[in-house]
Formats: structure tokens, C-alpha cells, sequence
């Protein structure tokens, strides 16, 4: 069927809405009507050439939901009418890393930026409409779509009284950042814990660290707006430099230094991860969540504080979630008021708007954008 979406030509680029073709659903691949879409800064790293995918044209968008119209038979037991809630990482259920509770590590997840069908890196789901060119979609879902194909593995039934607009944000940012201070970090009641970079996934940290129940909760961002959002949604304090934060984490513990740092900056360098690795304590844990350029390496650290202060660098992966649980467990804490979502969204914005949408969040004026379609 005809449908409209969000595409890269090529990198750096800018997103374009275009007419494409969508594929029907194929054994154990649903077709979704979107309802709403984040505007996540990982699609934004495709835009500017961060993270490469295996095609262009590429369709961008990883964080949505939306309304099945269309379903094959499935393992999951999808069927038309059903919400869902898109992971952006898929879990076969079987695998490794699936079988141990690890889904977010799931091995569907080596192939995500290829575009194609897992396994497969000629087996497309979409096209331009005008010349019948492949179309990637990011993560094999592509949220940038008025209407989308997707397997099974990346969807995640939902109750129908949750509504979509708000739900699409645990398909990426908030399970992301929450996991990263409840999972990563494993934060306890009465730890001092720095957040790094208050966007769309620093503020889940923010909130993930408070329904831990950390006493002191420190959020960097240069944005004054940002730090203020971080305050009504749980940070004890906010400062504009990690200097002002790692001062404050050492009067909060006589000394010793923060029990972890977050690092989730919108672009990450070597650098911001040094400095989170400097304000913790012996035996804490720095959690580096943010993406930048993927080709940089060689992370400013003494290997002596690492081996001697017994210091922990933990990567965190969508928070280490497991998504077909912790997004029905995330959803259940927003109906209880422990987990916000609707503060999350700055501002809503057309799919023709995506533009606009990503260059409000780097001026710094969005906790979230989200597309409602």
C-alpha cells in the first residue's frame, strides 16, 4: 500500500517526507497504523553521518506506536486491532542472550541499521513510490511512517485505555534512561547519583534514580530550561557543569564521590565519559549510555584508578531492558503516577514538522518532540 514517511538520502542529510510503498505482512509480520512517533536524537546520529546505515534511502524513526491493521500469522499472537508499543530492539525469545534475560542484547539486534529483514541484507519492506527504490528502515520498523511493516519480535501488545501518544515513549527514551539508573547503575535508597545530559534520556535517569530511592539527585545540562525540567521531575539539584556536579557529590558523601554518573550527553565524547568515570567513588559506577561518533576509541582514563578505587564502566543497551516485560511494567507505573510520561512531551509536531522537530531539540527547547499522526 501507498504511504508517507521521513527518509535520509544521504550523510550529513536532512529528513524529507516522500511518498513510499509499504509491503504487506509477511508469516510473523504485523502492519501497523501509526499513532505517534518520538523524535530521539539516535535518528538525528543517522542525519549527521554518527551512525551509518547499510542503505540509502534510509527511514528513520525507532520509538512509536500505533494500531495493527494488518497481521500474518505470528508467534506472538498478533491480530488486527491490536496497540502496540514498538521495541526498538527485537527479542526472538530463544537466543543466548534472550533465554538468559538479557533481551535487549537479543542477536536480531547485530543487523538493526542494515535496513533489510534480519538475516536477509536484500529483503526490504519499502520503496519510493516513484521508481520503486529500496527503502531501509530503521531498526526494522521505521516510526517515521504514516503506515508501517514490521516483524513481530519488535512489537509489544499494550491495554487499549493506554494512549499511544504518551506509551510510544517507553519504546526507546524512557526505558532507556530509567534502566540505565535502576539497571546499569543500580541505584539504592540514600545514593548520590549524577545524570549527565538532560534530554529525552537523561530525564528517565533523573526518574529512575528517584524511584530507586536516591537522596540526592544531581543533573547537568548548559540549558537552564532542561535543569529546571530535571528538578520537576525528581533531581534534588541541577548544575551546568560536571565540575559544579562532582564538588556537590563530594559535600553529599564526606568525600568520597558520587555512587554513579550517568553519561547520557546528546552526543557523546571520550571526554564526557572521563568525567563521569572522575566524579564517582571507590567502587561506584559510571553508566555510559549517550551515542556519539561510533568511530572514536581510546577513553581518557587511568587504568591505576580503574584497577586500584575498583571503579565500574557499565555500557547500558535500551537501560538493559527486557522489553517485552519492563515496557508492560513502565506502562503499569505510569497508570500508578510513579512513572510521568505526558511531562516528557514539549511539544507535538506534524510528520511534515519533523524538520522543525529536530532543530528545536538542538536548540534546546525539547524535553521530547513526539510526531502525532
Amino acid at each position: 500500500m501507498q504511504t508517507r514517511g521521513a527518509i535520509i538520502r544521504q550523510a550529513p542529510g536532512k529528513y524529507e517526507v516522500v511518498d513510499l510503498e509499504v509491503d504487506d505482512p509477511r508469516e510473523n509480520e504485523v502492519q501497523v497504523q501509526m499513532v505517534a512517533s518520538g523524535l530521539c536524537h539516535s535518528d538525528d546520529h543517522m542525519a549527521t553521518g554518527d551512525m551509518k546505515p547499510g542503505i540509502y534511502p534510509f527511514a528513520g524513526g525507532h520509538e512509536g506506536a500505533g494500531i495493527i491493521t494488518k497481521a500474518a500469522v505470528n508467534s506472538k499472537g498478533l491480530k488486527e486491532g491490536d496497540h502496540v508499543v514498538f521495541s526498538f530492539l527485537p527479542s526472538c525469545g530463544h537466543c543466548r542472550w534472550c533465554a538468559s534475560g538479557m533481551q535487549n542484547l537479543c542477536d536480531l539486534g547485530a543487523t538493526l541499521l542494515s535496513g533489510a529483514r534480519w538475516g536477509d541484507p536484500t529483503d526490504f519492506r519499502l520503496k519510493l513510490a516513484d521508481g520503486g527504490q529500496p527503502v531501509g528502515q530503521m531498526c526494522g520498523i521505521s516510526t517515521f511512517l504514516q503506515t508501517t511493516t514490521v516483524s513481530a519480535d519488535s512489537a509489544v501488545k499494550v491495554p487499549d485505555d493506554i494512549p499511544l501518544d504518551k506509551a510510544c515513549l517507553v519504546g526507546c527514551g524512557v526505558g532507556t534512561g530509567w534502566g540505565s539508573a535502576v539497571n546499569a547503575a543500580q541505584v539504592e535508597p540514600g545514593h548520590t547519583v549524577i545524570v549527565m545530559g538532560i534530554g529525552g534520556i537523561g530525564i528517565n535517569a533523573v526518574q529512575g534514580a528517584a524511584h530507586a530511592g536516591a537522596s540526592n539527585i544531581i543533573a547537568v545540562d548548559p540549558v537552564a530550561f532542561k535543569r529546571e525540567k530535571a528538578q520537576e521531575l525528581g533531581a534534588t539539584q541541577a548544575v551546568e557543569s560536571m565540575d559544579e556536579a562532582t564538588e556537590l557529590a563530594r559535600q553529599f558523601t564526606n568525600g568520597q564521590g558520587a555512587d554513579s554518573a550517568i553519561v547520557t550527553v546528546g552526543v557523546t565524547k571520550p571526554e564526557h565519559v572521563a568525567q563521569a568515570f572522575g566524579a564517582i567513588r571507590k567502587a561506584g559506577t559510571a553508566v555510559v549510555t549517550g551515542l556519539g561518533d561510533m568511530t572514536e576509541a581510546n577513553l581518557p582514563i587511568a587504568i591505576s584508578e580503574l584497577t586500584l578505587f575498583q571503579k565500574r564502566l557499565q555500557g547500558a543497551m535500551f537501560g538493559m531492558s527486557n522489553p517485552n516485560w519492563d515496557i508492560l511494567r513502565q506502562l503499569q507505573l505510569y497508570r500508578e503516577g510513579v512513572l510521568k510520561l505526558d511531562e516528557l512531551i514539549t511539544k507535538t509536531y506534524s510528520l511534515d514538522e519533523i524538520a522543525q522537530g529536530y532543530q528545536d531539540m538542538h536548540d534546546g527547547k525539547n524535553i521530547r518532540g513526539v510526531i502525532v499522526y
